[in-house]
């Protein structure tokens, strides 16, 4: 069976977490855009990775990002 293809932009939004647990992580939207007139804490709250908690979104980004998991080790 070939190799699937890897959807590009997802593979660079989502991320594995490191530790074990293997949970699918990700950062906020807007990072880069109007940041200058934001508070210090939320401008610190664009650099932190967040857990994705919804079903439905872990399922979509395993069907285009296969490769995810192995890309992580």
């Amino acid at each position: 069976m070939p190799k699937m293809k890897t959807h590009k932009s997802t593979s660079k939004r989502f991320r594995i977490s490191k530790g074990g647990k293997g949970k699918l992580m990700r950062t906020k939207q807007g990072k880069s855009h109007f940041r200058r007139r934001k508070p210090h804490s939320v401008r610190n709250d664009y650099d932190e990775m967040f857990v994705v908690s919804s079903q439905g979104v872990r399922r979509r980004v395993q069907r285009l990002a296969p490769y995810l998991r192995e890309k992580s080790k």
